[in-house]
């Protein structure tokens, strides 16, 4: 287990009691982000692409400078097919929207995995309501993974989208990109994968994953809120239509048609956001100066040691598969205990974990309970917080069995 990084970050370090456990759903900001942000708009703010003036001229380099470290952190050589978006949600559904409609029709087939986030489900369902195609739900194995020989047989010619997750934000499970992409392009479908819970915790090189489009978010991985991105191949980010209009993706307007920009400006109608997108840079330079390897061999090392504590507590399930696996997440059920309830009753020891359906009903369904607690971990976590989260809900084990008793 590598040191923490507790220190690195503002918010945990000036709240030492305070045991952060839900790092899959946002991540805290370390100094150097903020400081980033900072900079940028005391020194450099000013509309880019649009002033003759040097400010402004500075405010575009900072701009492009981003995107160019954003794009070599995930492995992208072609920089203008990183489209910046405000997230994973907003860059799948980019593809379903402007991709989508051209190309799905009536008896066509989209596939989705039984893991996936609503964000990489739903569009998908929706477009095949809207279009009459089929939408078809690939199972999983015992272990929670996708079921590759299941996939294999439930694609064909018909076959247009395959959409799954590089890792479940809900069991943490790391998928074999590779395979699923192989899988989809051998029937000439597009394979659009869910990043967001990869590029905080692994190494993504993108260039050689085998898939058409990828999406990710920049505040799980130590940027802001509200930027992310979609990547993707330049053949069908040039042949796409742009999904909205105005500003920096105008090339002419003319009174009866308009034409479009290039790469990767034909996507990115309106002001930029820079602060955030020189934000999410800073991210890329801190989670780089760890190491990728680094930061998922301290994640594993925490689940592991958390399976194991969770597993000694009678009543309690872990979901999911080894933690060899999985990136840094635990979902687990305490008994009788409601997650909601658990949760409650963590966060007054200052434990912070999430509960519910995590965004992911359809895999619920499958796991056949309406909810898991979820705690997941990051840079910044430490053994101290796996100590806290066991004591919590053994507390809360307590609780509930004094309740219990006194009927």
């Amino acid at each position: 287990m590598t040191t923490s990084r507790r220190a690195d970050f503002p918010l945990l370090a000036a709240n030492p009691a305070l045991h952060y456990l839900d790092s899959a759903a946002t991540s805290q900001k370390p100094r150097v982000v903020l400081d980033a942000m900072r900079d940028y708009y005391e020194r450099d703010n000013a509309n880019p692409h649009r002033g003759a003036y040097d400010l402004s001229v500075r405010a575009t380099e900072r701009y492009h400078g981003a995107r160019a470290r954003i794009a070599r952190f995930l492995g992208v050589a072609d920089a203008d097919c990183l489209i910046f978006t405000r997230g994973t949600t907003e860059a799948i559904n980019l593809v379903a929207t402007a991709w989508g409609p051209a190309n799905v029709g009536p008896g066509d087939e989209i596939v989705v995995t039984g893991l996936e986030h609503h964000a990489n489900f739903v569009p998908w369902q929706q477009l095949a309501l809207a279009r009459g195609a089929r939408f078809l739900v690939c199972p999983l194995t015992a272990d929670h993974h996708v079921d590759l020989g299941a996939l294999r047989g439930m694609i064909g010619p018909r076959t247009k989208v395959v959409a799954f997750s590089h890792v479940s934000n809900a069991l943490g499970t790391v998928n074999d990109v590779r395979a699923l992409a192989a899988l989809a392009r051998a029937v000439g479908a597009l394979a659009v994968c869910d990043g967001a819970q990869a590029a905080p915790h692994l190494r993504v090189d993108f260039d050689a994953l085998g898939v058409d489009f990828y999406a990710f978010s920049g505040h799980k991985m130590c940027g802001p809120m509200g930027i992310g991105g979609l990547i993707g191949t330049r053949p069908h980010l040039e042949s796409m239509s742009p999904y909205q209009f105005g500003g920096d993706m105008i090339e002419f307007v003319r009174d009866d048609h308009s034409t479009w920009n290039v790469l990767p400006h034909k996507f990115e109608a309106g002001t930029p956001n820079v602060a955030d997108a020189v934000g999410l840079a800073a991210a890329c330079d801190y989670l780089d100066g760890i190491g990728m390897d680094a930061v998922l061999q301290h994640e594993r090392a925490l689940v592991t040691l958390a399976t194991e504590r969770l597993r000694q507590i009678e009543g309690l399930r872990v979901y999911g598969p080894p933690p060899s696996q999985r990136s840094g997440v635990v979902s687990f059920t305490v008994s009788d205990i409601h997650p909601h309830d658990l949760a409650t009753i963590l966060d007054q020891e200052g434990v912070c974990i999430r509960a519910g359906h995590h965004c992911a009903q359809p895999l619920m369904r499958r796991l056949g309970v309406s909810a898991t607690a979820r705690a997941s971990f990051y840079v910044y976590s430490e053994e101290r917080d796996v100590d806290a989260l066991v004591r919590a809900i053994e507390r809360a084990k307590a609780l509930f069995g004094e309740a219990t008793v006194g009927g």
